[in-house]
C-alpha cells in the first residue's frame, strides 16, 4: 500500500510543478487548463478515495482511528479548498481575480505536503498493525479512485454513510461535465504488492523504519 501512495504523491507532485510552470502563449491560449486539469482531477480523486478506504481502516485498525480519521478528513478539506482556489482562478471567477497565482500555488503547496506526510503516517501505522490487510487496502484505494469525484468538492461530507452519498452524486455531476468539456482525467497508479517496507521508510524519510 506505502508503494502505491508513494507513487501516487510521486505523480501529483510532478502534475502540480507542471500546472504551476505552465503559462498560456498566444498559440496555446488554453496551456494553462490543460496542464492544470490533470492535477485537479487526480488530486481530487485521490483525496476522496484515500478518505473512503484509509478513514474506514484506521477507524478500525488504529489507537485513536476515529479521531485520525477525522483529522485526515479535515486536513484533505483544506486542501480541497486550496484546489478550489485553483479552479476558480483557472476558470475566471471573480472571487479570485485579485488573487496572484503565485499565492495560490503557495497555498496547494503546503496543504499537498501536510497531506501527504498525514497519509504518511496512516499507511506506515496500518502496515505495523495490519500487514495482512495492506494489498487489499491498496486494491481498493485503486479501485476507488475510479470512481470518486474528479473536482474538489470541500464543502460535502467526507466520512460515513453521508460522504459516500454524497461522493455518488458528484461523481454523477463531474462525469457530465467532463464529458461536456472534453476533460481528461488521468488514471490512478495501479497497486504494486509486497514491497512497503522501504517505501514506509521512504514515506516517512526515516531510514530506520522496518
Amino acid at each position: 500500500m506505502a508503494d502505491t501512495v508513494t507513487q501516487t504523491h510521486a505523480v501529483l507532485y510532478a502534475r502540480m510543478h507542471s500546472a504551476s510552470s505552465c503559462r498560456p502563449t498566444r498559440d496555446r491560449p488554453r496551456a494553462r487548463q490543460s496542464a492544470t486539469d490533470p492535477f485537479l482531477a487526480s488530486t481530487s480523486r485521490h483525496l476522496s478515495a484515500a478518505n473512503a478506504v484509509l478513514g474506514p481502516a484506521a477507524r478500525r485498525h488504529l489507537d485513536q482511528g476515529g479521531a485520525r480519521a477525522h483529522d485526515f478528513a479535515q486536513q484533505c478539506r483544506r486542501l480541497e479548498v486550496a484546489l478550489a482556489q485553483v479552479k476558480a482562478k483557472l476558470y475566471g471567477s471573480t472571487f479570485v481575480v485579485r488573487r496572484p497565482w503565485d499565492s495560490i500555488w503557495e497555498e496547494v503547496g503546503r496543504e499537498l505536503t501536510e497531506t501527504r506526510r498525514m497519509e504518511a503516517q496512516l499507511v506506515a501505522d496500518l502496515g505495523a498493525v495490519a500487514a495482512a490487510h495492506c494489498d487489499e487496502l491498496a486494491e481498493r484505494l485503486y479501485r476507488t479512485e475510479r470512481r470518486v469525484p474528479t473536482r474538489p468538492h470541500p464543502y460535502l461530507p467526507h466520512q460515513g454513510l453521508s460522504g459516500r452519498l454524497a461522493r455518488r452524486v458528484a461523481l454523477r455531476v463531474d462525469r457530465f461535465w467532463d464529458t461536456a468539456e472534453g476533460r481528461m482525467v488521468p488514471e490512478p497508479v495501479r497497486p504494486v504488492r509486497g514491497r512497503d517496507g522501504r517505501l514506509v521508510q521512504y514515506l516517512l524519510a526515516d531510514p530506520h523504519v522496518s
